[in-house]
């Protein structure tokens, strides 16, 4: 009887979000994977007949007529994945020493600077966009400094460039790479530490035996966390990148709101979602294997 009614209590309190992630979740995803494989209407929509030249038209096999293979959408794909790739990298190399610094600050500082990290999350992610548009731009703030301390004697081309994607997403995502880190290593066995620096080990010993492991978690956890995103983020892209910057989601954005081919933007959408899920599957993959080793 206790074990039936605790069934009982887990279903009632489980209904409430199983429903929303059913509606808002499960049935647009199966949508979008249904009208990926409809063929595009006249005036927009979908018309209800199989057809698979959606994908063929990304990976090549179009039938040459109505709908052509153009190597262009792999090519953005690959930037895609590039820029992504290049922010968790950044990303990576930014927070892992501030990390560190910061869990070793007292209580006090240590509460406010994680206070600072996430202080961007306070103000529309807009407002802060335009706000580099003004630092980056021609006669903005950086070209301004450098030329009045003599370091360059034009502006630099920094605004609607590849850089300044990756410059953007780097901004965005700083706080969603350190806090994973920052809960990882504020978690480091420091007994452990000292033990391999009294038995003999050089620091750089220690960090890729004892530290490094320990803090593998809070890596993969923040390089997935920020990953996902980086591949189908269209803002930055759209206000910092310009026709160089065009990444996924952009392309997704125009063919359902500018070409009116949603059919097309469905089957680029599930092509996303399929690189998204197997990154994810590959990172519960090595974060199991990893606590099989440590178990």
């Amino acid at each position: 009887m206790a074990v039936r009614r605790q069934t009982l209590v887990l279903l009632v309190l489980l209904a409430p979000v199983t429903l929303f992630l059913g509606v808002f979740f499960l049935l647009p995803l199966v949508i979008i994977a249904l009208f990926s494989l409809l063929a595009p209407g006249l005036y927009g929509g979908v018309e209800w007949t199989f057809y698979h030249w959606n994908y063929g038209r990304i990976f090549g096999w179009a039938d040459g007529l109505i709908e052509i293979y153009e190597p262009i959408y792999l090519q953005i794909l690959g930037r895609s994945l590039g820029f992504a790739a290049m922010t968790v990298v950044l990303c990576l190399i930014l927070c892992y020493p501030v990390a560190f610094w910061v869990s070793r600050l007292p209580s006090r500082w240590r509460l406010f600077f994680i206070f600072l990290i996430t202080l961007p999350f306070f103000s529309s992610l807009i407002v802060r966009l335009y706000a580099w548009l003004l630092i980056l731009k021609p006669s903005g703030l950086l070209n301004s400094v450098l030329m009045g301390m003599d370091l360059i004697s034009q502006p630099l081309e920094i605004l609607y460039t590849p850089a300044a994607v990756v410059l953007g997403m780097v901004y965005v995502m700083v706080p969603f790479m350190f806090l994973p880190l920052y809960s990882a290593v504020d978690n480091l066995d420091r007994a452990l530490i000292e033990a391999s620096m009294d038995l003999g080990a050089t620091r750089v010993q220690t960090f890729l035996k004892v530290i490094l492991p320990q803090t593998l978690p809070g890596i993969l956890g923040g390089s997935v966390i920020v990953f996902i995103p980086s591949v189908g983020n269209f803002i930055v892209p759209d206000v910092l990148g310009g026709a160089k910057g065009l990444m996924i989601g952009n392309l997704v954005e125009q063919q359902f709101l500018s070409a009116r081919n949603w059919p097309f933007g469905s089957a680029l959408s599930m092509v996303v979602m399929t690189l998204v899920l197997v990154v994810l599957l590959t990172s519960m993959a090595a974060a199991r294997r990893k606590g099989s080793q440590n178990a």
